[in-house]
């Protein structure tokens, strides 16, 4: 595209010269990513089994064509891990005047995640990650939800319809992002007037995979989405442009709510970028297929001349002389008992059987090998699947084996959740542009309690800050920390383990508080910040409890002597069971005779005793003495 047409600080509207530049640009993006197309379409009948096209077909016809999963099983295991490990987001305040409106984000981000079936979006997105090497999620406004209140949008995205500048290899510095989708035309009319009598023209073309049914593309029309940034007052403006068939059905440069402002106040492109192995060309990276492919083919093509070899061995051949005397037909009807021949001599000189050489066992061998780089190349070992090593029986043994194998699949969801978090900040800008009206939430406390918020905007939107004489605005951030939901079962029986290993060592213990801690403190493990928390709540309580011991003993002995109760021995027996529970020494009463100053209560009360008796005396002379 010209620089006047990138520089929208020179664009008063968008006009159909600058439309036509915009498609100019998408065709140029188009041409720079055919490659990565031509390859993602051809993985995608690598992952359907579909590949001895790609393999190359034998010339006999009659050959088998055998397709073995070995491929599939390692993405549908390194699948299966990313579900196991779904993710859970906590935002954290920056500052300590945030953490209000951090705890509501922590119950709300995960409802607005919930509402839009993000686990369906999650697993999707993974899925394509894994065959081409990138998965795409977008974060949209989309005013039309809720019944035209409108809500956040969050979907995959197929790279075959994403065009960005060539080479560049992170998103957001690409001059121009388009979106290209295919519409219905009548719904197109129907929705756009403007475009009455426009659409039957040539339209972009989208590259498409190869699908087992006849899809017809012919009523369709390509609807293409333009985002593209600016800079104005020092800060970065993305406006954004819906086009089809050189029509513009909607610009936010011409819009007054956006036009100064920018369509999305986050200044992002609204996608987000999940990379498997990275390169250095571009933002999408390669997947499995790519790194497995090879494998896989001699796989498959070592079973297609095994199989050969052995239905060759198993159905058995002859050699037929022309001037033969045998009946073939006879011969070759296994239900025959009786086989004719004509003339004299030995029929078995005019039909000789075709000996089949045995296949040696280091083909098997080699088949084998290849199986086994496969398995090595992509990280799915045996008892990654669960599977045991030979030799190995111990649990211990098998689980710190399986520990050792995941760290790819570790390495691998870490960065997913890296991704993770920008969706979540997208979604929380998004949340404080447009969430101008108050929405009721219903959230999840942290005892699993089921809990209702209200939110609106206002409460993260920019804020004036100062004293007066310096006055400012500030915009509250906040962090994401991503944790898993414990899906694995694995995980959960190891963390049910650890709890209970840590309370068969007294680690909950009130009265061995400060040694726990002191353990925690070398120690590491997910969730060892809420267990310190934990042990040290119960500490504390165990030294308020040994203090007002004493107290409740003196008080109920008080009591007991005033009013003739018995509270003493119960407050007793009921002191004694609570510090044997919680492993600290019994208290004991205190013995008034030997210890007159053990119970500054019962002097408390004697003083007050004594003080009001003198005062009534006081009062019954004054009234006794005559006035005169």
């Amino acid at each position: 595209m010209e620089q006047d047409v990138l520089d929208s600080a020179k664009i008063s509207r968008i006009t159909a010269d600058v439309i036509a530049q915009a498609e100019a640009t998408l065709k140029k993006y188009k041409d720079g990513k055919a490659a990565l197309e031509a390859r993602i379409v051809d993985n995608e009948q690598w992952y359907r089994l579909r590949h001895w096209e790609q393999a190359g077909r034998s010339r006999n016809p009659g050959d088998p064509e055998p397709v073995s999963a070995w491929l599939l099983n390692s993405i549908a295991n390194k699948h299966a891990d990313a579900m196991d490990n779904y993710p859970s987001p906590t935002v954290l305040p920056r500052e300590e005047s945030d953490k209000p409106d951090a705890e509501i984000l922590t119950g709300v981000l995960p409802a607005v995640l919930e509402q839009n079936e993000y686990e369906q979006t999650y697993s999707d997105m993974w899925w394509y990650k894994l065959k081409t090497g990138a998965g795409v999620t977008g974060v949209f406004w989309e005013p039309g939800k809720l019944n035209g209140l409108g809500d956040i949008d969050i979907r995959d995205l197929d790279i075959l319809n994403l065009f960005w500048e060539p080479g560049i290899k992170d998103i957001q510095k690409s001059r121009n992002l388009f979106h290209v989708d295919l519409m219905d035309r009548d719904l197109l009319e129907r929705q756009y007037p403007q475009l009455q009598g426009k659409l039957h023209g040539a339209t972009i073309d989208v590259t498409k995979y190869r699908y087992d049914d006849s899809i017809d593309t012919g009523e369709k029309a390509a609807v293409v989405d333009w985002y593209y940034k600016a800079q104005a007052d020092g800060r970065t403006l993305l406006h954004y442009c819906k086009f089809c068939a050189g029509q513009v059905l909607y610009t936010s440069e011409d819009d007054p709510a956006y036009g100064e402002r920018g369509y999305y106040d986050h200044g992002k492109y609204p996608v987000v970028f999940d990379t498997l192995f990275p390169e250095e060309s571009g933002p999408a990276g390669f997947g499995y297929v790519d790194v497995c492919k090879s494998p896989q083919l001699y796989i498959d093509k070592l079973d297609q001349v095994i199989l050969k070899h052995a239905v060759m061995g198993a159905r058995p051949r002859y050699f037929v002389r022309g001037d033969g005397q045998v009946n073939e037909g006879e011969f070759a009807d296994w239900t025959k008992d009786f086989v004719h021949f004509t003339g004299s001599g030995n029929p078995a000189e005019s039909i000789q059987p075709i000996q089949t050489p045995p296949m040696g066992a280091e083909y098997v061998t080699v088949k084998q090998l290849k199986i086994e780089e496969l398995k090595e190349t992509s990280g799915n070992r045996d008892f990654s699947q669960g599977g045991t090593a030979s030799g190995v029986t111990a649990a211990s043994a098998i689980a710190a084996l399986q520990e050792a194998g995941s760290k790819l699949s570790r390495d691998m969801i870490k960065a997913g959740y890296r991704a993770f978090v920008q969706v979540g900040y997208l979604c929380i800008d998004l949340m404080r542009q447009f969430y101008t009206e108050p929405r009721m939430f219903r959230i999840v406390g942290k005892q699993g309690e089921m809990k209702f918020a209200r939110f609106a905007g206002q409460r993260i939107a920019e804020e004036q800050t100062g004293d007066g004489f310096a006055d400012g605005y500030r915009v509250p951030h906040f962090d994401i920390r991503v944790v898993a939901q414990k899906a694995s079962p694995f995980s959960t029986v190891a963390q049910n383990e650890r709890a209970k290993e840590l309370y068969g060592m007294g680690f909950f213990r009130p009265d061995l508080a400060d040694q726990a801690l002191a353990a925690l403190d070398m120690m590491q493990f997910e969730g060892i910040e809420g267990v310190r928390e934990k042990i040290a709540q119960n500490g504390t309580l165990f030294q308020r409890l040994q203090e007002m011991a004493p107290l409740m003993m003196a008080m109920a002995q008080e009591l007991d002597a005033r009013t003739g109760s018995q509270y003493a021995p119960q407050v007793a027996q009921l002191l004694n069971q609570t510090m044997a529970g919680q492993g600290g020494p019994t208290p004991q009463a205190p013995e008034r005779a030997r210890e007159p100053n053990v119970n500054p209560l019962g002097d408390a009360l004697g003083a007050a005793r004594k003080a009001a008796g003198e005062s009534s005396r006081k009062r019954a002379a004054e009234r006794s003495t005559p006035r005169v």
